[in-house]
Formats: C-alpha cells, structure tokens, sequence
C-alpha cells in the first residue's frame, strides 16, 4: 500500500518555543533539483520584534553565565550535532546538491566550529583584556563585555549548517543573544538546529531564528531600538549599505557582509563585545 506524504510545516524559533509566522504566510523550500521538500514559515515584522523581545529578556541570565558554563553549553551543542549528524547530511544533500562527501565535511567543520568556540568561552577574557599601565597609585583594569541582542543575516549562499555555526558560536559565546535570518533557499539547516537548540542546555532566547526573506527583514532589524548590533555577513546580495545607514540611527555596530562562512577566529569573538576600563585604587599600607 502507498502512504500519503504528508508535506512538511516548519515553524520559526523564538524564545525557546517553534510558534508559527503570526502573518500565516510560508513559502515552498526545493531541492537543487526542483522537487518538493517541506514549507517554510515566512518571518513577518512581528516575528523579527518578537525574536527581539525574546532576546532582550534572555540577556540578563545568559551574560552573567561565566565562561566557563557557556562553554560547556556550546560543547553540548556540537554533541548533539555528532549525534544528528546523518540527518544534517541529507538535509544538505537535498538543499544545497552536494555530494554525501561534500555535505559530510560540511557538517563536520560546522562541529569542529561550534567546539573551537566552545573553547575559548573561558579564555578570550585573558587575551582580548588587560592590565593598563597608568600613573598614579592605581590599577587600570580593561575587560570585555557582551554588547547586547546582535541581529545577524546568516551567510545565504551555501554552507547553510557551517554558516549558522561561524556566525552564531562566537556572538552567543561571549554572552550576547542574537536573532538570526536563516539562509532563505536552504533553511533546513536551521531548523533542524533550533531541534537541536531546543532540546540542549541554552537557554530560551538566547538564539532566536527566523526563516524567510532576508531583504524583507533585515532592515526591520537594522532599525530596531533594542537591537545593539547586527552582523551582516550575508547581506552582500542585499543594499547592505543601505543597512549600514539605518543601523547608525540607532548607534548599532556593524560587521560587514563577508564571502561565505567566516573563518574561526578571535576577531569574530570580539567583535561584539564592549571594553569596560576599572580604575581601583592601590593599598597605601
């Protein structure tokens, strides 16, 4: 006897939960080769303010986390990968048209990325921080801060598992919370993500992920009062200087549009963090 297929809805994530797009609307996700895969829920302005409202009230629990805790929580996360792995290697078989070799080294270096960061959560401090020399019976103390909710348009043009994992470890790893705008032709990968987002130890709101149009939502985010920065890395098809303009009403940094998935590194972990500088005073006894 044939079954029925029965057509995928896949929803959005925000503050933990997989709500529908409140605008009803979805959109068809393909193949490379035309055929049918699952529908997409298309992020609305509501959606995008609601992921903010979700980041902005997981700040507070998720920045004060120490390093080392957020590390052990982006190390789960890469567990859990290892253990879907097979999944995340059909899911961008289909989408993108790789090979099985290609889409399992995809997804192996989007493992090996989320444990890279994971293990400089609790060391980045000592390196992107120090000790300030300055005169007079002080000590002058620089350290690095979370700047806030980051808004980040994921790269859109293949490596859709690997992309999420460049742009997302390093922004969340540092204590900001951050809503994302999937890959708009391959958003399985990060969907299957916020299962595994979801099922892990980080906490609601930390990582908020939308799927739909980024030329629709990226500059809803851009704008945004409450957004503190937003990562444009793959913004390079859209009029990311028009975003750049918009974003600079409201005091936002701004990471440019990069080509592909960035490369790990301790310029990504820092580039949304603020400098705090401690003046204390040295015992006179």
């Amino acid at each position: 006897m044939t079954r029925l297929a029965i057509p995928k809805t896949y929803k959005l994530y925000i503050g933990g939960k997989f709500p529908r797009s409140e605008s009803g609307r979805t959109y068809e996700v393909s193949t490379k080769d035309g055929r049918f895969l699952a529908n997409a829920s298309l992020a609305s302005r509501k959606d995008a303010r609601d992921a903010v409202v979700a980041a902005r009230s997981a700040f507070a629990g998720w920045s004060s986390a120490t390093g080392y805790n957020r590390g052990q929580v982006l190390y789960r996360i890469a567990e859990l990968l290892e253990g879907r792995r097979d999944q995340f290697v059909d899911e961008l078989s289909a989408t993108e048209g790789l090979t099985k070799p290609a889409a399992t080294a995809q997804v192996d270096t989007a493992i090996d990325a989320w444990v890279w960061y994971a293990g400089w959560a609790d060391k980045y401090v000592q390196v992107a921080g120090n000790a300030n020399a300055v005169s007079g019976p002080y000590f002058n103390l620089s350290t690095p801060e979370p700047t806030g909710v980051v808004a980040i348009i994921a790269p859109q043009s293949g490596n859709s598992l690997l992309g999420l994992a460049s742009v997302i470890a390093p922004a969340i790893l540092t204590g900001n919370t951050v809503v994302v705008v999937a890959s708009e032709s391959a958003p399985l990968a990060a969907v299957s993500l916020s299962e595994v987002l979801a099922t892990s130890d980080v906490p609601g709101g930390v990582v908020n992920i939308l799927t739909g149009s980024p030329a629709e939502i990226a500059p809803w985010l851009a704008g945004h009062a409450d957004v503190n920065a937003i990562d444009l890395a793959g913004a390079g098809l859209l009029d990311w200087v028009d975003l750049q303009i918009i974003a600079a009403d409201t005091l936002k940094r701004v990471l440019a549009p990069e080509d592909g998935a960035p490369p790990p590194s301790l310029e990504r972990i820092v580039a949304f963090t603020e400098t705090k500088t401690v003046w204390h005073t040295k015992s006179l006894i």
